[in-house]
């Protein structure tokens, strides 16, 4: 018999144009009366508590706090940048696990990931422009040396990624949803090594064939009932892979935003779609943002810079400060986290604690540094972290075993939803500031008034504090290595 795993003791969920990225004093859009109550939701290491609903917890007045007294203050009247979404990736490896199971497993992940009500609210979908290394293989949408791209056909997409996108998109709703897509690669006659795989750049006579098939990727999938907002130039284009990957330097991207892609984009009527550059890691952000909007024309056609978690090999600290300095440098910019996932992955790992830490950790500090969106890699994979062409196996925060329909929910899926579940698109972030080295924290104030706090305890302390706002306070209990949202 089939039926649903969950690696926890009860899942209990709960209902519940961009400006620049700069700090905005604004009149009070947000108060606190004596006694208002927050409600509290709490996800905490050797406990049953998954995202589940805790008593509320009150406020009451406060005035200065002792030196003694742990707080996490929150001050809403600072605004920072607004947010655009949080969400993941249906990647073809995301959709083709998805459809080897069974209809009601199926309907458990549409309901988990995109419901508000049953699931946790994601609003932020990216996809793979053909393949990628979650990919069951390499293939692209045109013939070999197609450069008119007259045989351009989304067919391969239509057997899984685009019914399972379509499914999302119907339950965010398309006035809602924020859909982009990336390519890993050109397709390989395009290259100077003549493969998908292994690095390689796009030769130069090939800028504007490569151009126009991001436009009729854009208009085919528009075509299918999907609104793209964007696209991302290259998918980490300093990384030479085993899988699909290509090489640009920053003079490269540049010129092929500024010369090829953005005047092919105006010239298809696209001008209204967001270009996403860099979209690789946090380590070389500020060189890339640097150079290219050292140059007026690209500045006029980029959004602004993407970027991933993956600098931190050594095992050290994520260099998360990078994200702030492109903000302080280009307030006009926007950062959006495109992708990040537990790596090397391992079926005896599916409890590990560290997993969701690892997304509570980036989600926070991303966020603090000017983040206006924050999207995980896959949604969904298999027993095995794939399927993956290049055996490059990963975790998700879902995994179906195609085997026996048993679906998993890793801590990660809970850690992601604190944020995704309560902060909605359009909410400013605001000022949250603990007064304790184990908790840190962000918050938002939505466009309908409410204000939600996350706060994340990654050490072994437990720790009593006091939510504190504008002189009011209510107390709080913070477990070790938990995730607390309270919204109020």
């Amino acid at each position: 018999m089939k039926r649903l795993i969950y690696f926890v003791a009860g899942l209990t969920l709960a209902a519940c144009s961009h400006p620049p990225v700069q700090e905005k004093a604004q009149p009070a859009a947000f108060s606190l009366s004596q006694g208002r109550q927050a409600a509290v939701y709490v996800t905490a290491k050797d406990s049953p508590l998954r995202l589940t609903k805790m008593e509320n917890t009150a406020f009451n007045d406060f005035g200065q706090p002792l030196e003694t007294q742990i707080c996490v203050f929150v001050d809403p009247e600072k605004t920072f940048q607004e947010m655009l979404g949080i969400g993941g990736a249906i990647t073809d490896a995301s959709a083709e696990t998805f459809f080897k199971l069974p209809a009601e497993i199926q309907q458990k992940v549409i309901e988990a990931y995109f419901s508000p009500e049953k699931g946790i609210g994601y609003n932020l979908i990216r996809t793979n422009i053909h393949s990628c290394d979650f990919s069951s293989g390499s293939y692209t949408y045109v013939n070999e040396g197609d450069s008119e791209l007259n045989s351009f056909d989304i067919g391969h997409d239509k057997q899984f990624k685009l019914p399972l996108i379509k499914k999302a998109v119907e339950v965010i709703g398309k006035d809602k949803v924020t859909f982009y897509a990336s390519p890993w690669s050109p397709p390989a006659w395009m290259k100077t090594n003549n493969n998908m795989l292994q690095g390689g750049s796009l030769k130069p006579e090939f800028y504007d064939s490569w151009a126009n098939y991001y436009v009729k990727f854009i208009k085919a999938y528009e075509a299918e009932g999907i609104p793209v907002w964007g696209i991302t130039i290259q998918n980490e284009p300093m990384a030479k892979q085993t899988w699909e990957s290509c090489i640009y330097t920053a003079e490269e991207e540049a010129d092929f935003l500024k010369n090829h892609l953005g005047p092919v984009m105006h010239k298809s009527g696209l001008a209204d779609k967001k270009i996403v550059m860099w979209d690789h890691n946090r380590d070389l952000i500020y060189q890339r943002a640097t150079t290219y909007f050292a140059d007026p024309a690209v500045r006029n056609y980029a959004w602004g810079l993407g970027f991933h978690w993956y600098e931190d090999w050594s095992g050290g600290v994520p260099v998360f400060e990078n994200v702030r300095r492109v903000q302080e440098a280009f307030p006009e910019k926007n950062l959006l986290f495109t992708e990040g996932c537990a790596e090397s992955f391992n079926p005896t790992r599916y409890e590990a604690w560290e997993l969701g830490e690892e997304y509570g950790r980036s989600m926070i500090h991303d966020f603090n540094n000017g983040a206006v969106g924050w999207t995980d890699w896959n949604i969904l994979l298999d027993e095995r972290g794939g399927p993956n062409h290049v055996g490059n196996f990963c975790f998700a925060p879902l995994h179906g075993n195609t085997q026996t329909g048993e679906l998993t929910f890793t801590n990660s899926y809970y850690y992601i939803g604190h944020f995704s579940k309560f902060i909605q698109k359009g909410a400013k972030r605001v000022i949250a500031s603990p007064s304790r080295s184990q908790l840190i924290s962000t918050a938002f104030l939505n466009p309908d008034g409410s204000l939600v706090v996350v706060v994340m305890n990654e050490s072994e302390i437990p720790t009593d504090f006091f939510l504190w706002i504008n002189g009011k306070a209510a107390p709080a209990q913070s477990p070790p290595h938990s995730m607390m949202t309270f919204v109020l």
